[in-house]
Order: C-alpha cells, then sequence, then structure tokens
C-alpha cells in the first residue's frame, strides 16, 4: 500500500500585503469598498433576475448562476484578506487553506464551465431563434447548470487531493493572499514535478474543452451573421452576445495568467496583481458589463433599485 503523506505544518502564514501601516489601511479601504460594490452589484442582480418575469429565460438563468459564483468568488478570499490588512490576522490552519482552496478551485472550474454553456445559449439564440425554447428547455438549463456545478466541485476535489496530500514539513509563508496552488505547492518539502504535471493536464482539458465550445459557438455565430447578411444583424447580434462575449475575454484573459502555466514562471508581485484583478475586479466588473449592454436588466436593476428607496 502507498503511504499516504501527513502535513508537519499545521498553519500557514499569508505574506505580502504590505508592513506600512498607512498603505495597509488604504489597502483596506480600497478593497473593502470594491468588495462591498461586488456585493452589491451581483446581489441587485440576482434579485432583478429572480422578481422580474420577463427575466425568465435560459440566457437569465444562467446569467443568475454567473452572479451567484461572482459573490462567491471573492467571499471565499477577501474577508481573510481584510482581516490580514486591518487586524494583522495573516495565520490560517490547515484545513482551513484546505477549505478555501477547495472552494476557489470549485468556483473558478465551475465559472469556466458556465461561460461555455453561456456561449452554446447564444449560439441557439442567434442560429435558431424558432427553435431556441424548445432546445433551451428548463430541464435542459437545469441539467446543464447542475452539471457545470457538480464538474466544478470533482475537478476542485482532484486538485485539493493532489496538493494537500503532499508533506508541508519546512517553511510555511505563502507569497499570496489566499491558498492557491503554485503558493501552496512551492513550500512541500516532496517532489511536486509529477503533480504538477496531472494538475496541468487536468486543468487544460478542462479549460480546453470549454474554450473550444465558445470559440466554435462563436464562430458558428459569425457565419450565421455572414450567411444572412441581412440589415442591422450585425447590430442586433452584438446586443444578443457582446455582454458575454466581453465577460469571456476578461475571465479568460486573467484567468490564463494566473493558472495556465508551470510554476518555474511563477512571479510574486505579477502574480498577486493579477489574482487581485481575477478575484476581485472580475466579479465586480461582470453585473456592470451585463446592466450597461442589456435594457432588459437595466429595467429590471431600475426597479429593484426604486422598490429599495421606497423601502427606506
Amino acid at each position: 500500500m502507498q503511504r499516504v503523506n501527513f502535513s508537519a505544518v499545521s498553519e500557514f502564514v499569508f505574506v505580502g500585503l504590505s508592513d506600512a501601516p498607512e498603505i495597509r489601511l488604504l489597502l483596506f479601504v480600497l478593497f473593502l469598498l470594491i468588495y462591498l460594490a461586488t456585493m452589491a452589484g451581483n446581489i441587485t442582480l440576482l434579485v432583478a433576475i429572480s422578481t422580474n418575469s420577463h427575466l425568465y429565460s435560459p440566457m437569465y438563468f444562467f446569467l443568475g448562476n454567473l452572479s451567484l459564483l461572482d459573490l462567491l468568488c471573492p467571499t471565499i478570499t477577501v474577508p481573510k484578506m481584510l482581516g490580514a490588512l486591518l487586524l494583522e490576522h495573516k495565520k490560517i490552519s490547515f484545513s482551513g487553506c484546505l477549505f478555501q482552496h477547495f472552494s476557489l478551485i470549485s468556483v473558478v472550474g465551475t465559472e469556466i464551465l458556465l461561460l461555455a454553456v453561456m456561449a452554446y445559449d447564444r449560439y441557439v439564440a442567434v442560429c435558431h431563434p424558432l427553435r431556441y425554447p424548445s432546445i433551451m428547455s428548463t430541464k435542459l438549463c437545469a441539467q446543464l447548470a447542475l452539471g457545470t456545478w457538480a464538474t466544478g466541485l470533482l475537478n476542485s476535489l482532484l486538485h485539493t487531493s493532489l496538493v494537500f496530500t503532499l508533506s508541508f514539513c519546512g517553511p510555511n509563508k505563502i507569497q499570496q493572499y489566499y491558498c492557491d496552488i503554485p503558493p501552496v505547492l512551492a513550500l512541500s518539502c516532496s517532489s511536486t514535478h509529477s503533480r504538477e504535471l496531472v494538475i496541468l493536464v487536468v486543468a487544460g482539458v478542462l479549460g480546453s474543452s470549454a474554450c473550444v465550445v465558445t470559440v466554435v459557438s462563436y464562430i458558428c455565430i459569425l457565419l450565421e451573421i455572414l450567411a444572412r447578411n441581412s440589415p442591422g444583424i450585425w447590430h442586433k447580434a452584438f446586443s444578443t452576445c457582446g455582454s458575454h462575449l466581453a465577460v469571456v475575454c476578461l475571465f479568460y484573459g486573467t484567468t490564463i495568467c494566473t493558472y495556465v502555466r508551470p510554476s518555474f514562471t511563477y512571479s510574486l508581485r505579477w502574480d498577486r496583481v493579477v489574482s487581485m484583478l481575477y478575484g476581485m475586479l472580475t466579479p465586480l466588473l461582470n453585473p456592470i458589463i451585463y446592466s450597461l449592454r442589456n435594457k432588459e436588466v437595466k429595467c429590471a436593476l431600475k426597479r429593484v433599485i426604486s422598490q429599495v428607496r421606497r423601502a427606506l
């Protein structure tokens, strides 16, 4: 039987955030405001989708799932970072680090697959508009959403088991503000090459599959637009797909820079910046992108805001 490696490290310490008190306070205020804005934007979007009958469609069902993921992503990492900045509580237990890592990878994997499902939804809406209600049925939408969440959880379970069954017996300072794969692997006493390879292969297969679905969907949309060549078709297609395309570019850009590369390319300063862009700005910008590009979402948000004002 293969012997399981148990960790000798009971806790980890987050390092890298500024030690200067005045900078820490400034960063705390900045990140707190971004976090609160992210929560407010995504919660408002979820309320608007769930309370407006005009938004009971597959597109907005998946958008609601995306907003839920954008609520979870910063909530997993930002509160701990804010505590480190304000109260200097930079320590996290081994089990806490494991849970944070598992939760974050689950959200990332699920969001990758969900964006691919949303791309397919946009393809059906543009290329098969008359058959759209029958193809994107309630049952299929529920199955696709459940499949993305289940696959994200299973993918995270594999990654977490590969990382946290290594031996950790030396340094325990994580060069990041949360428990991510590269900085945790860098602390292991064991050889990580084989596990890094498995992680890269699994992440590559999952990410490339979702990327292929997204790219093929948009290629089909482009070919359909060129084949029709009718007046106003470009504007209609862009209004249908523009928001999703912008979110895809933003998500894939930051995710690829953060995860899809071997550990020898790991750069502390660059990765902290990219991680903050992915972990904080992407969830903040997603509801803004959809609300600015979609008239129905705008109207629904205005109703929600007006109701909140009346209640206050």
